[in-house]
């Protein structure tokens, strides 16, 4: 079985058209897809939650 793929955040960041700290705000209010904190203290997101979180997005949009 593969392993998920996960994300820097960088890589969200541009996925989403973002900035770090405009991500962080949304973060604090409860928002965003699911972190992961690796055991060296770096965010990781699955390319999975990152999808389902886009997909939730949509659905509120419309």
């Amino acid at each position: 079985m593969a392993r998920p793929q996960m994300l820097k955040l960088p890589e969200v960041l541009t996925e989403i058209s973002m900035s770090r700290a405009a991500f962080y705000r949304m973060r604090a209010r409860g928002q965003g897809p699911r972190l992961v904190k690796l055991p060296n203290g770096q965010l990781r997101v699955r390319r999975t939650d990152l999808d389902a979180w886009l997909t939730e997005c949509e659905t509120t949009a419309a």
